[in-house]
């Protein structure tokens, strides 16, 4: 079972999310009896693949505990259109106020797994893993981090304080990338060292300090290739250098790039580009 964020953590999403579509309350809703008991199923409309239980159970638990949520699907589970999600039962005026806060959700971290799940299945066969960036929609960091999970890749560092990645612009404040790793390892920050190479200097400088996972942006295959020949080398010596792609891979090039020998790729349109899945509730 993949691990969702803290609780504390989509509660928060959930508050945030009700406080801007609820407000002071919802007066469409008092336009239903307030003792009608309301029964409701939410479908995908199209075939995708799940994540946002938690969010949507929340967001009724915060609406009204009352709410029973059955799920027929969990999260990271592919889906037809037309396939029931879950079913609701409880207030009717409770059902329509969580309505659209659950499934914003819902939608938009399903279209975050299964934009994932796509890239996946373009490499698979290929040893090669999809890895996601910090080019996320703000405050779902967390959130977004795991539909990726949920979707079969694998996450990045979450944000600035969990790992240091040296990039162009720190390389040209420090006087060049060697001085820029020296001064990352006098940080011994207890976290992982990565760095970006633009060059095959930079590849070299990266394998020489055994950094934890060498990016290199925006190479051609041939490329690609020679910077992963150097780092299998590297690890035949005993190194520990993890090679990874960047530089806006698609769903096109994906599969070529993979099948140069890179250990990873990072696609930051799973998380920037998010396209929401189709979802309704209908009232029985």
């Amino acid at each position: 079972m993949i691990k969702p964020p803290a609780a504390e953590d989509i509660l928060r999403n959930v508050r945030a999310a009700l406080d801007e579509d609820v407000g002071g309350g919802d007066v469409t809703a008092r336009l239903v009896p307030a003792a009608e008991v309301g029964e409701a199923v939410v479908i995908s409309r199209e075939a995708a693949v799940i994540c946002g239980r938690p969010w949507v159970d929340a967001v009724f638990g915060e609406v009204d505990a009352g709410v029973e949520v059955v799920w027929q699907v969990e999260d990271g589970a592919r889906v037809i259109a037309d396939q029931p999600l879950y079913t609701l039962r409880g207030s009717a005026r409770s059902l329509l106020t969580g309505e659209r806060t659950a499934l914003n959700f819902l939608q938009a971290l399903s279209g975050t797994a299964t934009a994932v799940r796509r890239y996946v299945d373009a490499v698979a066969g290929t040893g090669c893993q999809i890895a996601d960036t910090r080019k996320t929609l703000p405050g779902l960091r967390n959130a977004q981090k795991y539909a990726v999970r949920c979707g079969g890749g694998i996450n990045h560092r979450i944000g600035l304080y969990d790992g240091i990645l040296i990039k162009e612009n720190h390389v040209a404040a420090a006087g060049g990338i060697r001085q820029a790793i020296a001064n990352a390892r006098a940080l011994d920050a207890g976290v992982p060292l990565m760095t970006e190479a633009e060059d095959f200097d930079q590849v070299d400088a990266a394998l020489d300090a055994d950094v934890d996972l060498l990016l290199v942006d925006d190479f051609s295959l041939e490329q690609i290739r020679e910077a992963v020949r150097r780092t299998r080398a590297h690890r035949e010596r005993g190194g520990r250098t993890v090679i990874e792609y960047s530089g806006g891979a698609t769903l096109d090039t994906v599969r070529p790039i993979a099948e140069c020998g890179v250990d990873r790729i990072a696609i930051g349109a799973i998380t920037k580009h998010v396209r929401a899945v189709d979802l309704s509730m209908r009232f029985r």
